[in-house]
């Protein structure tokens, strides 16, 4: 019984890293066309013609390493700070202040998480600029924190948009009486936190990761979100479905075990 459902639970967690790395492929790669010329599939396909399957999983290693420093450092901020106010005040903070923990929390992850995203966006982009891409052993440190800025501001929206709105969801849902604190809501709580966060972060996202992936050709965040902007409103949103389809599915999944987690230990959350 309990090995079994160990067996399952990591069996399901393990599926879903591997897609949502998938999925950030595809993202990385329609962020950084200069014009809209295929599409989510389009890009796949010839991804796999051109250099086989397991170039969809180019920079696993990197994105593993980025989550256990971007998303450990923003969870730990955000969540310490959350359940401090909350013991203080007897209750769950306001919107506003979950708001701003979550663009502190989110704003250092994004910091101490930049370099390993820098790598996890060269290694999965290179494999369409064969031999052009020059290795970061030669362009040196500086270089690792390329984007940082925006990495950054990225960090905070998307901390705001998942771990913010969740609290508020799951305290809205639980208000109405409708529905108890079960897994229904935590997956509805998470599903709008998901949607909340690809809104907020799509404009940054794509704005990092052509800084990320520059060569140089741009001389800062204004100058490349001027040169996006020639290519007309949209290219804001490039690889928006993708990204959703990434970012809802990973924030459910997120939470969900979360929940369960806390559960199982014993861990009670102000609500």
């Amino acid at each position: 019984g309990g090995h079994e459902s160990s067996s399952a639970a990591w069996f399901l967690l393990t599926r879903a890293v591997l897609a949502a790395h998938l999925l950030t492929c595809f993202w990385v790669h329609l962020q950084t066309q200069q014009e809209v010329k295929m599409r989510m599939m389009g890009m796949a396909l010839r991804v796999v013609r051109t250099d086989g399957v397991l170039a969809l999983y180019n920079g696993l290693s990197a994105s593993l390493c980025r989550q256990m420093t971007y998303s450990l450092t923003r969870f730990a901020i955000y969540e310490t700070a959350r359940d401090h106010l909350g013991r203080g005040s007897q209750g769950p903070p306001p919107f506003y202040q979950k708001v701003l923990l979550g663009a502190v929390g989110g704003f250092t992850g994004g910091f101490v998480g930049t370099p390993a995203d820098m790598v996890n966006v060269r290694m999965q982009n290179d494999v369409k600029q064969p031999g052009c891409a020059r290795p970061l052993s030669a362009e040196g440190l500086k270089k690792l924190f390329s984007g940082a800025t925006m990495a950054s501001s990225r960090g905070a929206l998307v901390t705001v948009g998942q771990l913010s709105c969740y609290d508020q969801a799951k305290q809205l849902v639980l208000t109405t009486g409708l529905l108890s604190d079960n897994i229904f809501t935590h997956f509805l709580a998470s599903f709008i936190a998901g949607g909340c966060a690809t809104f907020l972060c799509q404009p940054l996202d794509v704005l990092k990761t052509r800084l990320m992936n520059s060569q140089g050709e741009y001389r800062g965040v204004v100058h490349c979100a001027m040169e996006t902007a020639k290519l007309g409103p949209l290219a804001f949103y490039k690889g928006f479905v993708p990204a959703a389809i990434r970012l809802i599915p990973h924030t459910v999944l997120t939470f969900v075990f979360l929940e369960q987690l806390r559960k199982y230990f014993g861990i009670k959350v102000v609500t």
